[in-house]
């Protein structure tokens, strides 16, 4: 990075009185971008406006702040002012553009207010936009209990608006500057004055200080800046956020990095460990239960590592479980990363910070996706300057969800891939109108985790080619694909892009597009095109001007929506003086690729390094057995894409003194279709003990493709759970009557809420248990005694896998009589045992309450409930 600051105008020294002073984007032009700052000599008020060239798109708005001792809204008395060129040339890890240069206009108002008090205001201009911050300059602790600061546009300009909320995730809507609804607007916040554009941001923001939002009232095109606390106090000499507006026609709106220009820069010397890329994250499916089994996270492993994906991101569930250093170590021999999701409160102090971030890194994870920040407050940005710190340290990559918006932070933490802060595909019902502006609005000022490509989930808004194109549409250097393996199966030419788009850019280009109706990009890695356009109408044919291309012939593959529903690819060769016309369907899109056309080339496709996808399975995957019975088990080895697998064998494990008969199957080589099956019958010892044993399946191969990989392995476990004599287990008995608060009642599972065998282990304070009731609040399941049992026994508690959440009271009927009853139980609380005569007992009622305080992750176990006889 080089910074250069060079003096172009003296300072200048001014007495009392108004004024009016104008600050130029460098290299000025006729049509360039103005600030024009305005002292008003009756009251002492500074104004600040922004033209582009006759254009007023930001009328005079008020500036100032009011600290705890003074009052510098009004007043003012200009003391100097010193104008300056600012040069800045630096290399992002992620973004719309890799290398950039920053060229800036900055002026020093320095003013003086009652009693002497200091006030500097800096205005930068650059040629995409307008910024401002203010500078206490006095030391020791300053407390800022409000800004001045506005924004005000003429009353008519269109607008495209997002309600604040902490997490920014609601739907941006159009509406006019003065027509927008009373209330609070979330950053970036766009308008439109005639031709030209204006995006409202800030940028700087971090635990010296806090975000802030707009507010506004209807009938007025002011949008007046609401800090997030009721103040803030911090150590001077202090710099504000910078009250930032984009301004210029939507390619300047939709290409400019002036958020990330007046950012600080990088506090990342090597960032050579750092590496963006493209995930496979399978939360939405199977949500939770997903994330707790091991066998679909390396499905998922797998299929990365079968095209050339370097990242696998498991979420929230597999704090439950004990396998994530065997998953790590699986991903790391083929390849693969995997990233984990946390929680903020488990990270939100220096001690839980201390132990999970080197735990996590000695297993070898390769970053970290935090999650339910939900605050734009001082003490929260103070956190993210520590987790960012901390995480850096640990070379841990960083994805924020339920965060803030981007404001600068990727420039000044470069191991930031992405963050959220959008109303994403998580939530299963973006509206194309919705799609098609957040390229000109929230995607235009940082990374945007959006979470693109689940087919399979909520309800489809746009078409396939559409979904495909979001790949180069939005911009977020860990692309996370929430599609179902299947569904990428289903269109292989969706795979075969997928393969080949990058998730970072040398260069982007807006081709067409306008907010809410279609946006056209194309973007450049190394010297390659790839082109991608969605839109929100009815079908036709898109027309694509070439002229971003350079001189001579170029191959262009367009992958489209075909007329039988599929995906299909066309080539053209092409010159920049063409124009591609591809046809859409309805709410559909395109996504491109081009490249230099050379003799022999037919394709722009780059080979991608590929291991085979395979799959295992293991039946039955739970049995229960009597000692000194047999037990029958299946496993089948097969390779589904990317093949063959070559030195395959099949074998089975099983615990000392268990008898094991049958073959283990071996094939020299195993291609793409085929697979390798074995059978094996197992003894249980007449000695063994009461309780859960593990038979395991192994499958080892090796990838031809990938020389040096060295043999790989892959295992499913059989459990066998041999009961004690005399013992009944509830879960085995047939229900008279059963409700549960989420989800059917699960049996020998925890509640995964949502459908039967979605759930977990069941597992309270780290003991896992193989039988019991998994259920949700409000529950109640009745089993048939007949007078036949003599106790019942239990143990209960709220599920680990809901963490410290949830609040219960376990109660047991014994023919409508209640005979035992818990206190509330959390999640934090040890297990409760239950101890119950129940002799003569004809019916027997297990319910659950929520505790009195609302319905709110409430699994509850009734782990090894069990009947004697």
């Amino acid at each position: 990075m080089l910074a250069v600051g060079t003096l172009t105008a003296p300072a200048h020294a001014v007495g009392r009185g108004g004024g009016s002073w104008t600050v130029h984007q460098p290299r000025e032009q006729r049509d360039g971008v103005t600030a024009v700052v305005r002292l008003d000599a009756a009251d002492g008020t500074v104004t600040l406006a922004a033209r582009k060239g006759a254009t007023t798109v930001l009328e005079p708005a008020p500036v100032g702040l009011v600290t705890a001792d003074a009052d510098l809204t009004s007043d003012l008395r200009l003391a100097s002012r010193h104008t300056r060129r600012v040069t800045e040339h630096y290399t992002m890890t992620t973004g719309k553009q890799l290398r950039r240069t920053a060229r800036m206009t900055e002026t020093r108002f320095s003013f003086t207010g009652r009693g002497g008090a200091r006030l500097d205001l800096l205005v930068r201009v650059s040629d995409d936009g307008v910024a401002y911050r203010y500078v206490l300059p006095g030391e020791g602790e300053v407390t800022v209990e409000r800004e001045a600061s506005a924004f005000r546009l003429p009353g008519s300009a269109r607008a495209w608006l997002t309600p604040y909320t902490p997490n920014y995730e609601r739907l941006y809507a159009p509406a006019t500057a003065a027509g927008a609804a009373d209330g609070s607007y979330a950053y970036p916040s766009l308008f439109q004055v005639g031709d030209t554009y204006a995006l409202l941001t800030e940028s700087d923001v971090d635990g010296r200080y806090d975000a802030s939002r707009l507010v506004h009232e209807e009938g007025s095109g002011e949008y007046a800046v609401r800090l997030a606390d009721a103040s803030v106090t911090s150590t001077g000499p202090l710099a504000t956020p910078w009250r930032t507006a984009v301004i210029g026609d939507l390619a300047t709106v939709t290409e400019s990095t002036l958020v990330d220009d007046l950012a600080p820069a990088s506090r990342i010397e090597d960032t050579s460990w750092i590496r963006p890329g493209k995930v496979a994250w399978s939360w939405l499916d199977g949500f939770a239960a997903a994330q707790r089994s091991l066998a679909v996270q390396q499905r998922f492993v797998d299929y990365s590592a079968a095209h050339g994906w370097p990242y696998t991101l498991v979420d929230d569930g597999w704090k439950t479980t004990d396998w994530m250093p065997e998953l790590i170590d699986y991903a790391r021999e083929r390849g693969v990363g995997v990233l984990l999701w946390v929680h903020y409160s488990d990270l939100d102090t220096e001690a839980e910070r201390a132990e999970f971030l080197p735990r996590v890194k000695k297993w070898g994870a390769a970053g970290l996706k935090i999650d339910f920040m939900d605050s734009d407050s001082q003490e929260r940005f103070r956190w993210y300057d520590d987790i960012l710190r901390d995480t850096a340290r640990e070379k841990l990559l960083v994805n924020f969800h339920g965060a803030t918006l981007p404001k600068g932070i990727q420039r000044t933490w470069p191991h930031v891939m992405t963050l959220e802060a959008v109303y994403g595909a998580e939530q299963g019902n973006v509206p194309a109108d919705g799609l098609t502006t957040l390229p000109y609005t929230r995607n235009a000022v940082g990374s945007m985790d959006y979470t693109p490509m689940a087919f399979q989930f909520g309800t489809r808004t746009v078409s396939d080619a559409a979904e495909l194109a979001l790949s180069v549409v939005y911009e977020s250097g860990f692309q996370n694909f929430a599609g179902s393996v299947n569904a990428y199966r289903e269109r292989p030419e969706l795979e075969r892009f997928l393969e080949q788009v990058p998730t970072v850019w040398d260069e982007s280009r807006l081709l067409s597009g306008r907010p809410g109706e279609g946006a056209a990009f194309a973007r450049r890695h190394d010297d390659r095109w790839f082109l991608g356009s969605v839109a929100s109408g009815p079908a036709g044919t898109q027309d694509v001007a070439l002229d971003f291309l350079g001189g001579g012939r170029w191959l262009a593959e367009v992958v489209r929506d075909g007329g039988d529903g599929g995906l299909v690819r066309e080539r053209h060769v092409v010159t920049r003086r063409d124009t591609l016309k591809v046809p859409v369907v309805e709410d559909g899109g395109f996504a491109g690729v081009v490249c230099r056309a050379v003799p022999g080339r037919d394709t722009c496709d780059r080979p991608v390094t590929r291991l085979p996808l395979t799959s295992l399975t293991a039946g039955p995957a739970r049995t229960e057995a009597d000692p000194g019975a047999s037990v029958g088990v299946t496993g089948r080895f097969a390779v589904e894409d990317a093949g063959p697998a070559t030195e395959v064998r099949l074998s089975l494990r099983a615990p000392e003194g268990w008898t094991v008969r049958g073959d283990d199957p071996a094939a020299a080589e195993l291609p793409v279709g085929r697979d390798l099956s074995g059978d094996w019958t197992v003894s249980v010892p007449q000695d063994v003990g009461h309780g859960s044993h593990e038979l395991v399946v192994s499958a080892e191969y090796r990838a031809p493709g990938r020389p040096g990989t060295g043999v790989l392995r892959v295992e499913r476990t059989v459990r066998v759970f041999v009961s004690p004599p005399g013992v009944d287990y509830v879960s085995d008995l047939p229900f008279t009557t059963e409700r549960n608060g989420w989800g059917p009642v699960e049996r020998d599972l925890s509640n995964g809420e949502r459908d039967p065998a979605d759930g977990g282990p069941l597992s309270i304070r780290g003991t896992e248990y193989d039988k019991g009731l998994g259920v949700h609040a409000a529950s109640e399941v009745v089993v048939e005694l007949g007078g036949g049992y003599r106790r019942f026994t239990a143990a209960v508690g709220v599920d680990d896998e809901v963490g410290g959440k949830g609040s219960v009271s376990f109660e047991v009927l014994a023919d409508g009589r209640v005979a035992a009853v818990t206190e509330v139980l959390d999640g934090t609380d040890e297990v409760r045992r239950i101890d119950l005569d129940v002799t003569g007992v004809q019916r027997l009622t297990l319910r659950v309450t929520d505790g009195g305080d609302g319905v709110d992750s409430d699994h509850a176990d009734w782990a090894d409930a069990r009947l004697m006889t």
